[in-house]
């Protein structure tokens, strides 16, 4: 079987490479493909994607690069329609330093009722462009006629200025048949090489040398390109697995760092840096350390909101709650201020780094050791090299004795120490007045907790009448508010009952929804249909009836990429059954504990009958926030084994 399966393979290798992969040159072939090869499951396929970047030369701009993108892609499936719609992000601050998207065309190729290649063209009306902020534009185009068994092809150019190249992706969320990549540099631009290497697609890379020739001035000059070439085969695409950090961590690609400018008479200018450098670039820039010696705008303020108190914790959680009413979020990211921190305060809007700097800035004028911390959020990735774009976020640390105290004021559910989950990713770099600068550990150690205490009361036809109370702690609380805080309680009702069917919500009640440092405790009376299963004269009841969610998301044989939990968590319910008249327990659920990983997570299950009450205590909770590939199959059983307990049933039968 083995033999077979490499003959296929191969054979499928052949057959591709002898396929036309020019524009417009599409097969009858390929539209009458019904299901990808190697992947037969996939709702679209790139039959190929060629990728050129080359660097033109104008007496008027000097050196611009070209990226010159081509993809042909096969439609299986109508879930494979989102394929047709593609965009571009540019770069677009001001007229100097734009990119543009030009020569962009495509074309959608199906069959006629003849069996005649019918090929349709992308229209300008189709073709969107947009302003996202100041700093970003997009191209977008959605692929005209696209039916299933379709095969669309386009091609655009991105013109830019700068020297630096984006990151070159092998992979996608689909197979890649082909792909093709040809990067041109002429010798003055000189570029490190680095492969992402928690990738299973690792490219084999040619290098060579050709001579170019260009009338620089009225001069003709002779001067080397390095060529780098990539061709590949059969990638398979980039599956995504539950509870991963950011799946592009894990994509096949290959950065090219821009390392040093050599030129024409040997002087060498170097750009590579490490994250020293880079850290110390990012505080001296006007738009982000200039903006902490601003302090006259706020003293008045700072003043009145501090008068009174002299505990250090204290201070610090009234001028975080004053910048988080002061300064509403403008949902814009970034380390760099856009208007400044002044205007920011006055107008009662800014960005991430407006919002944040100012609260550096007030804080170090009161005499406490507060300092910026960089970061890239999770969407954002890891770089793989140091760099300014390695960070797209900014929050404020205060440093006390042997602990920081993190604060992020965009939120305003927050507390010291809850960041949004987005910047809880991998670690920061904190940077202190006197220019030095750390990696500092993001993840939370402390646990988020909620309890649930349940008590249960049988009515005349076995439907359950009870009473919920819930208290949430830390990130669980944050969550909670951020999910219900500008809710009406209707519509919290509406959702409880609309993700529990059967479930009748009498009364709700919150506490603490708005004290930000106290755990949210919430509350309701419910009544539920359906809760028991009669099978004779045997009466089944779950003792979590609707607390639990029963699907398991760890149900795949092997894991490629960790679990990330994020923040570790402890989930307790205790649950107590009134038993109704006339009826006895047959049976209960035995009682269990089991551990993963020493400390790792664990689970304890503890049930007892006393008199005609089952009282029911269950502790999960997971302390190890990431679980490597090879301990997958050990987590997996223990979770299989917790979603196991939680299933299991009360038997009851008539006394």
């Amino acid at each position: 079987m083995k033999k077979i399966t490499t003959l296929f393979i191969l054979l499928f290798s052949i057959i591709a490479s002898a396929q036309d992969f020019r524009f417009g040159k599409v097969s009858k072939e390929e539209i009458l493909e019904k299901e990808h090869n190697l992947e037969s499951d996939v709702d679209a396929a790139i039959l190929y994607k060629e990728e050129k970047i080359n660097f033109e030369y104008s007496n008027a701009d000097g050196f611009t690069q070209n990226r010159r993108v081509f993809e042909r892609i096969k439609i299986y499936t109508k879930e494979g329609y989102s394929y047709a719609n593609h965009s571009v992000k540019t770069y677009n601050k001001n007229s100097s330093s734009r990119e543009k998207v030009s020569n962009l065309k495509g074309y959608t190729y199906n069959l006629d009722s003849k069996g005649n290649i019918q090929k349709t063209k992308l229209k300008n009306e189709s073709i969107f462009k947009d302003e996202l902020n100041k700093y970003w534009a997009k191209t977008s185009f959605t692929m005209p006629d696209v039916k299933e068994y379709s095969v669309i092809e386009y091609e655009y150019i991105i013109k830019t200025p700068f020297m630096s190249i984006d990151d070159i992706y092998l992979q996608n969320d689909i197979p890649v048949n082909k792909l093709n990549i040809f990067i041109a540099t002429p010798e003055y631009f000189n570029y490190n090489k680095v492969v992402n290497l928690k990738s299973k697609v690792q490219p084999s890379i040619t290098e060579d040398k050709r001579v170019r020739r260009e009338l620089i001035g009225q001069n003709q000059i002779t001067f080397d390109e390095n060529i780098l070439k990539i061709e590949m085969d059969n990638i398979s695409s980039l599956e995504d697995e539950p509870f991963i950090d950011n799946i592009d961590n894990y994509r096949g690609k290959i950065a090219l760092e821009y390392a040093y400018y050599r030129a024409p008479n040997g002087k060498v200018t170097n750009y590579s840096t490490n994250w020293t450098e880079v850290t110390k670039n990012i505080y001296e820039s006007e738009n982000f350390g200039d903006q902490l010696k601003k302090d006259n705008f706020y003293q008045e303020d700072l003043s009145r909101i501090t008068q009174g108190i002299s505990e250090q914790n204290q201070i610090i959680d009234a001028v975080f709650n004053h910048v988080k009413e002061k300064i509403k979020w403008n949902d814009f990211i970034g380390y760099s201020t856009d208007k400044g921190i002044k205007s920011a305060y006055q107008n009662g809007v800014g960005n991430v780094a407006e919002i944040n700097l100012t609260l550096v800035a007030m804080l170090r004028s009161l005499g406490i050791k507060a300092n910026p911390v960089l970061i890239s959020t999770r969407d954002n990735g890891v770089p793989l090299f140091p760099t300014r774009n390695g960070f797209n976020y900014v929050i404020c640390a205060v440093e006390d004795s042997d602990k920081l105290i993190f604060l992020d004021a965009t939120q305003k559910n927050a507390k010291p120490n809850i960041l949004p989950f987005n910047a809880i990713n991998w670690l920061g770099r904190i940077i202190r007045e006197d220019n030095s600068s750390d990696w500092v550990e993001l993840s939370p150690k402390f646990i988020s907790k909620t309890i649930t205490s349940v008590n249960y009361n049988f009515e005349d036809d076995l439907n359950l009448l009870g009473m919920l109370r819930e208290r949430v702690t830390d990130y669980n609380a944050f969550s909670y508010r951020n999910k219900n805080g500008d809710k009406p309680q209707e519509d919290i009702i509406q959702k409880v009952e609309s993700d529990n069917p059967g479930l009748t919500v009498l009364e709700y009640t919150q506490k603490s929804l708005n004290e930000n440092n106290k755990p949210v405790t919430y509350s309701y009376e419910f009544n539920y249909d359906g809760a028991v299963e009669q099978i004779g004269d045997k009466v089944y009841v779950s003792p979590l009836t609707f607390l639990i969610d029963e699907e398991n998301p760890f149900t795949q044989e092997n894991r490629s990429y960790p679990i990330d939990f994020l923040v570790p968590f402890s989930d307790k319910y205790i649950v107590t059954f009134n038993l109704p008249d006339g009826y006895i327990a047959e049976s209960l659920p035995e009682s269990a504990s089991v551990k993963f990983n020493n400390n790792g997570a664990g689970f304890t299950y503890i049930i007892k009958q006393q008199g005609n009450k089952i009282n029911l205590m269950i502790d999960f909770n997971i302390n190890q926030t990431l679980i490597l590939p090879q301990d997958y199959p050990d987590f997996k059983q223990f979770y299989q084994f917790v979603k196991d307990k939680e299933a299991e049933k009360i038997v009851l039968v008539k006394s």
